[in-house]
């Protein structure tokens, strides 16, 4: 499979650096479905008889191994290019809803924990980091701004994928016009189908039409020494084993965590959500499903347009402030979120789009974040190993809202009121990493790698 390699897509002289971001899109486009899993999350609650909570592992599940993959196969990518990571990618992704659709066609909800998560989650974490690392170096000159348009379409995946499969859904169930209507198991299982197809054709598209620039490239009248010197922004490279043992790659790793996991509660449970905050005392809600399918779109929007404009946005501003931002900023809003998001749509609809821009933005502005400490030298294997942060919060953050939730009553019985322990544990939480992140500081010298002619003196051992 030599047509897989990284000397087969290196690009030839001339080469538009502008044609990159659409094969970046194609995959993360794709993968951005798992922020769609809550228009059919109580469908599968219903077809399983199962709890919010055991439905929110299979989204766990797969985040979890987004991370580990990620940070295991991360030097691998940088190694083998992002053609051969993208096709992977694919492979494992379509397979994963493959297996997940003969676990709710046969009631085996251990199938869809292995598919969607566990083979689906790989598929997630090698296509999540295949383009990134690729975009930075086609773009030195904007390295917040090539993150963004790589990690963008993650967050945009949700926008397409939840209006389509909630139309598909109301064609593949007969009974779809019934009022209070929930998805069928079946119709959830043909989903699954369609979706294996149609994704892997298009993340295929991205992976054979990705391209690397050629040793020494550099855009035309760009000088790395002309770069304005900037705080906690290195010339140095570290590397990835060395990278984990520095007091600032886990003080990142901290700080996107408590990011990650205040944006994915909200995330994961975004359809029942904005319909339980505005439930009426006699059991209905004033947010049909119809509407609540077109907020996880709204959110969607929120979470792609806040990794392009923030990360773009860290360019001017350094990611450390940025990141102030996103961690003090949004703990504000989920207090004011918690305590009268309820009192209108506007006002719920608009906090919510703004914390998950932030969210988004933590993302997209993390791989920039990481050149900027570590420089460039493997900056995708370091983001593959940050993102176990990732992993973690995709437990944890699911986890917390559903405990709450499944203390405070059943699905259709909640109201805003039941969320409120779970937002303001999220506050906490952001309130932590705010801390973190204001005690980034520049690596120390010791774990640089040597630049020639110089050796470095002793091996770094883990700093304090």
């Amino acid at each position: 499979m030599g047509w897989l390699d990284r000397e087969r897509t290196i690009a030839p002289p001339g080469f538009n650096r502008w044609l990159v971001p659409p094969a970046a899109l194609a995959v993360h486009l794709c993968i951005g479905q798992a922020y769609a899993t809550s228009v059919y999350k109580t469908a599968l609650v219903k077809h399983f008889g199962a709890s919010l909570t055991e439905i929110g592992v299979i989204f766990s599940i797969a985040i979890v191994m987004l991370g580990l993959s990620a940070a295991i196969m991360g030097t691998w990518v940088d190694k083998n290019g992002p053609r051969k990571a993208m096709f992977t990618s694919a492979v494992f992704w379509a397979s994963g809803f493959l297996i997940g659709s003969l676990g709710i066609f046969t009631g085996q909800l251990w199938l869809v924990y292995l598919g969607y998560g566990v083979v689906g989650g790989i598929g997630l974490g090698i296509g999540y980091i295949s383009p990134v690392s690729t975009l930075i170096k086609w773009f030195p000159d904007r390295p917040g701004l090539a993150t963004g348009m790589a990690i963008m379409g993650f967050g945009g995946g949700a926008l397409i994928a939840s209006p389509v499969s909630t139309a598909l859904l109301k064609l593949y169930d007969p009974n779809s016009g019934a009022k209070g209507w929930v998805a069928s198991g079946d119709s959830v299982g043909k989903l699954f189908l369609t979706l294996a197809v149609v994704y892997l054709a298009y993340m295929m598209f991205g992976a054979f039409t990705i391209k690397v620039p050629a040793e020494g490239w550099k855009p035309a009248g760009f000088d790395p020494a002309n770069v304005r010197a900037a705080a906690l922004v290195t010339t140095e490279n570290v590397s990835a084993k060395n990278a984990v043992k520095t007091r600032q790659f886990w003080l990142v790793w901290i700080a996107l965590f408590c990011n990650v996991t205040a944006g994915i509660g909200i995330l994961e449970q975004a359809a029942p959500m904005i319909q339980d905050f505005f439930r009426q005392p006699d059991g209905t809600s004033l947010a049909s499903a119809a509407v609540a399918a077109g907020f996880v779109g709204l959110l969607s929007i929120g979470n792609m347009a806040g990794r392009f404009a923030w990360s773009a946005t860290s360019d001017a501003t350094g990611r450390k402030r940025i990141y102030m931002l996103f961690l003090g900023g949004g703990a504000v809003l989920y207090t004011v979120l918690a305590l009268a998001g309820s009192t209108t749509t506007v006002l719920y609809v608009a906090l919510a789009f703004v914390i998950i821009s932030f969210y988004g933005g933590g993302f997209a502005t993390a791989p920039a974040y990481l050149r900027d400490l570590f420089g460039t030298f493997q900056v995708g294997a370091i983001h593959g190993r940050l993102l176990t942060a990732w992993s973690a919060a995709g437990v944890a953050g699911p986890l917390i809202v559903n405990a709450f939730l499944d203390a405070q009553g059943k699905p259709g019985a909640l109201t805003a009121a039941s969320y409120q322990p779970a937002l303001l544990t999220m506050v906490a939480l952001l309130v932590i990493g705010f801390v973190a992140n204001l005690l980034v500081s520049l690596v120390d010298a010791r774990f640089h790698e040597p630049r020639p002619g110089r050796v470095r003196s002793e091996e770094p051992a883990m700093e304090a």
